[in-house]
């Protein structure tokens, strides 16, 4: 039997051009309610779980996804693995506008939000290892598919994971820049430790929408985000049109 592969579609992706929706469902969790109801749907013949992180319509800010719900939803209707898009900011001189980036390592500069399933009441404490926050194989099928399409792309790349909703400071760019960050965004977390204890695959698909700040003399804008989001999403379905055969 082929493997569900579950899809969080971020900022420009609320809906997967080309799919062909079977149903969509409502999952209740012990968490809340997930961000969107899951969209179950044929992607090129391949069968995926689809859910919209900010909602569909685009109305839920990064610091108040539900992540444990969206993951745990993911979880009980059978995902095996999970690619999640995201929009971020360029901060390493190579990753610019449009440009995709398969994360392999992320800083985590976020606060506040439930970033765990083990707490509460427990009978212990659980501790898991986050060495690698994304796994290797679904790494390497993403950044062969993005070869085989062409997109513009980097295999490697740190993800700061800030909080927003505000964009950031040119000195705190500076600063992730100082820690090692190549991309800054504000959904890496802790959407892919809860995977990581629920056991799910997970890897990261980035576009980048922009130059961070203080990157550039200009001022960071919606209009200039949303061309960039139309000139790169289509190389993001690309890599996931061809990616979802070889996952399966």
């Amino acid at each position: 039997m082929a493997e569900i592969i579950g899809v969080i579609g971020g900022t420009g992706l609320t809906e997967l051009e080309g799919l062909q929706i079977l149903e969509y469902q409502e999952v209740e969790t012990p968490f809340g309610a997930p961000s969107s109801s899951i969209t179950w749907g044929n992607l090129h013949g391949c069968r995926l779980a689809f859910i919209s992180r900010h909602g569909n319509p685009h109305r839920i800010p990064p610091h108040e996804v539900n992540y444990r719900a969206n993951i745990w939803a993911l979880k009980h209707v059978g995902v095996s693995k999970i690619i999640g898009v995201n929009a971020v900011g360029g901060i390493h001189g190579s990753m610019g506008p449009a440009h995709v980036v398969i994360p392999d390592q992320l800083i985590d500069y976020t606060w506040g939000r439930p970033s765990t399933f083990f707490e509460g009441d427990l009978e212990h404490v659980t501790h898991i290892d986050f060495s690698f926050p994304y796994d290797k194989d679904l790494r390497q099928v993403l950044c062969d598919c993005a070869g085989k399409v062409r997109a513009p792309y980097s295999d490697f790349g740190v993800y700061g994971a800030t909080q927003g909703p505000r964009l950031e400071t040119a000195a705190e760019i500076k600063r992730l820049e100082r820690d090692g960050c190549d991309i800054v965004g504000m959904t890496g977390m802790p959407e892919a430790v809860l995977a990581a204890e629920l056991e799910i695959p997970y890897a990261c698909l980035s576009l980048v929408v922009n130059w961070a700040a203080g990157k550039t003399t200009e001022i960071i804008t919606m209009a200039d985000i949303e061309n960039a989001i139309a000139d790169g999403m289509g190389h993001v379905r690309a890599i996931l049109a061809e990616a979802l055969p070889v996952l399966q």
